[in-house]
């Protein structure tokens, strides 16, 4: 055997453990020419090295609400560890659009999972779980307005007395456009905007899900919940993950399905603080409520409105 293919045995070892520690060699004598490597060992660190799942956190905007989500997707991953194994959480800090996250994961680019409204458009690009992680939630809809309007509001009787006012909605949220498709006008601006759209009268209201507006209103004082009206569509919010990595879709989905049957999805939802309450809070027997249809819904998420374990009943 020659000196250079004794050094480049010898040197294997060496460079396995400065990329990672855990690995064992053991080098026998010169006398057999060779160094061998603990290949199990090697293979159970690659084992037990936990998953890591990169998600989107705001770097300026903080949302608050989206520590529900999380805390969502960490009970999924959880509940699906003695199945698919340990993991790793991972915050990506970048402040961005609803459209441009969804591309990030379709190019696996910088975030692995999002949460969002589903559409047909997005299933078709990424891989959604089809479990509503908001129970539907998210398509009962009250409105924030201007201060000293809510007469104005309360006299509204009928969809087409609604569909005259002009609502804001984000620039590429689903809801934009499920209230145009409905006949409604809608006024677009950034979702960091809105409010203040609102307050400059750009727009006569602007709806939100029933758990967001009560955070939104502190420390405001031309701006208050509308009292007397709910808009409702289904409006089913999924994680997606990239259309290949059938892997952490199975994953989430198995461990979602777990929670759901052994009941700790529903205790999360109804005792977190962004979920917990907001039927009592919102009033709803109180409120005149229009029911509008989303066309955007694919035949696949229309199925689900059957399985009422997946939804809100109020």
């Amino acid at each position: 055997m020659s000196a250079n293919c004794v050094y480049r045995f010898s040197i294997l070892p060496l460079l396995l453990l400065l990329v990672n520690p855990m690995v064992t060699a053991d080098v026998y004598g010169a006398e057999q020419g060779a160094a061998s490597i603990n290949v199990s060992t090697v293979a159970g660190a690659a084992e037990n090295a936990p998953v890591i799942v990169r998600y989107n956190v705001a770097s300026e905007n903080i949302d608050a609400k989206q520590n529900y989500y999380l805390a969502v997707l960490k009970l999924a991953l959880q509940k699906s560890e003695a199945e698919f194994g340990p993991f790793l959480l991972e915050p990506v800090f970048v402040e961005t659009l609803q459209g441009r996250r969804i591309k990030l994961v379709a190019d696996e680019q910088l975030i692995d999972v999002i949460w969002t409204m589903t559409s047909r458009q997005r299933e078709q690009e990424l891989n959604a779980i089809y479990i509503p992680i908001m129970k539907g939630l998210m398509g009962y809809r009250i409105a924030l307005i201007r201060k000293g309007e809510q007469e104005r509001f309360d006299k509204i009787n009928t969809l087409p007395e609604l569909q005259q006012l002009t609502w804001g909605q984000g620039l590429d949220w689903p809801d934009s456009d499920i209230l145009e498709s409905q006949g409604f006008s809608v006024m677009r601006g950034k979702s960091s905007s809105l409010i203040d759209m609102l307050s400059r009268g750009r727009f006569d209201a602007f709806p939100r899900a029933l758990h967001e507006p009560w955070d939104e209103v502190k420390g405001l004082e031309d701006i208050l919940i509308e009292k007397s009206l709910l808009i409702k569509y289904s409006a089913p919010i999924y994680f997606f993950v990239n259309k290949h990595n059938e892997q952490l879709a199975r994953r989430i989905e198995s461990g979602l399905e777990l929670a759901i049957e052994d009941g700790s999805f529903d205790r999360l939802f109804y005792s977190h603080p962004t979920t917990a309450d907001v039927l009592q809070r919102a009033n709803l027997k109180s409120r005149k409520v229009f029911e509008i249809d989303n066309p955007n819904l694919s035949r696949r998420s229309r199925e689900l409105l059957n399985n009422r374990a997946l939804w809100l009943y109020e």
